[in-house]
């Protein structure tokens, strides 16, 4: 546990950081240095924000841009329904003998009837919908895991900044131990324990060093790339402001991507009863053409129609499949409205408990630790208090910390997987 106390605290996000300057004599003077609670980026590398990084994400995620592929796909699909069924030539000749051959030149022409090219345009164009849909439910899915995956490498960078103050501090209260041992003020067993400590807090650098480049990675991959990104995560301003109603954002939920998709897909299915039942309707084939009898030197045109006669293949089982898949889409669209709704209410209740655990900590829990902390470093500098008891006021500060930064990636979390189902308009949540 010891090992972990240093790095709980002294130099947190919102932390000060003991700075010691060695006096003459042997007594040590601790000043308290007041920080932000949010930690300055490093100068070192260019800081990119939560909104650049999905936007980023949008513009060069691999899978994304697969899904995108499948509306130009569609596209093709819907040109190559639309056009007519070409013309036939064909050439007959009866008899070898040049004398008394016949010979027949003629054009065959199949003539869909029953509006089978219209049905067959309106299911290529209800493909298109649906795959329009899949990239809307891609793109909300890609904002949410964008943002969750930016929390992580956040609070990593947050956790490897505390771990450096906290590595100063620990050589500064191993200092302070060493001159009061001289000075037979403390026994050397408190320099021990420093000493220790500050070995523990030298390996939770390594570890957290080791957590940023990993999180870092994860969060570079969605936009494509495969090395950690040498670039400074910004925590985005606190925004507690109220969710809209639960009704509310129920409300929207009927044009969220994924109920829009159902929708697409039940009406993808229906377009397909109907080009099934037009393929029921046998069609025309019109034939234009001339023959030419060598033995009379005549010439006569030739016209025919032909119809395929629908005794034994009505189409019944196509048709029988179409209506049983429309039966099916409409299931999957109930099923994703349940699905969707419970997934719903589930991050709302996330988002608005988060929502009151940050209230109260930045009201209250937040400024009475950082308060303990004070009075501990105050006590330690006028040698009241030992430096174990500066080690535990820092690891209130650390715990309460973390739970408040776990507490804003939540709700950010929350509010980013609320927006996989419904768009939150402008000045409702930023």
């Amino acid at each position: 546990m010891q090992t972990r106390f240093i790095m709980l605290g002294a130099a947190a996000l919102s932390m000060p950081l003991l700075a010691v300057a060695a006096q003459p004599s042997d007594q040590q003077t601790i000043s308290v240095t007041p920080r932000s609670y949010a930690p300055a980026p490093s100068t070192a590398a260019a800081v990119i924000t939560l909104d650049e990084a999905i936007r980023l994400a949008l513009a060069s995620n691999p899978t994304l841009r697969s899904t995108t592929q499948s509306v130009a796909i569609a596209d093709a699909t819907r040109t190559q329904a639309g056009l007519r069924v070409n013309p036939e030539l064909s050439v007959l000749r009866e008899g070898m003998d040049r004398s008394n051959r016949t010979q027949t030149v003629q054009i065959n022409q199949r003539l869909e009837l029953g509006g089978k090219r219209s049905a067959r345009v309106d299911v290529a164009e209800q493909e298109r919908q649906v795959a329009v849909q899949d990239v809307a439910v891609a793109q909300a899915q890609l904002r949410a895991d964008v943002t969750t995956l930016y929390f992580e490498a956040l609070i990593a960078q947050e956790r490897l900044e505390l771990a450096r103050a906290s590595v100063q501090v620990a050589e500064k209260a191993t200092l302070v131990a060493s001159k009061r041992v001289t000075a037979g003020r403390i026994s050397p067993i408190e320099q021990s324990r420093s000493r220790v400590a500050e070995a523990g807090v030298r390996l939770e650098l390594a570890q957290a060093s080791s957590e940023v480049s990993l999180a870092r990675q994860r969060l570079a991959a969605l936009w494509g790339r495969t090395d950690a990104i040498q670039l400074s995560l910004e925590r985005p301003a606190d925004d507690i402001s109220a969710l809209p109603p639960l009704d509310e954002v129920r409300r929207q939920l009927e044009a969220g991507p994924q109920l829009r998709r159902a929708r697409e897909q039940v009406a993808r299915e229906e377009a397909q009863v109907t080009l099934e039942r037009a393929q029921r309707v046998p069609d025309l084939t019109v034939t234009l053409g001339s023959q030419r009898d060598n033995q009379i030197g005549h010439n006569q045109a030739v016209v025919g129609l032909s119809v395929p006669l629908p005794l034994f293949n009505r189409n019944q089982g196509n048709m029988l499949a179409a209506l049983r898949r429309t039966d099916k889409a409409r299931s999957d669209l109930d099923a994703e409205k349940l699905r969707v709704s419970q997934a719903l209410n589930e991050a709302y209740q996330r988002a608005q408990v988060a929502q009151q655990e940050i209230t109260s900590f930045t009201a209250e829990i937040l400024p009475v630790a950082q308060t303990t902390y004070d009075a501990a470093v105050t006590g330690f500098e006028a040698g009241k208090f030992s430096f174990l008891d500066v080690l535990d006021a820092q690891r209130t500060l650390f715990q309460t910390r973390a739970q408040y930064l776990r507490a804003l990636s939540d709700r950010y979390r929350s509010v980013a997987d609320l927006g996989r189902y419904v768009q939150l308009r402008p000045g409702q949540n930023k």
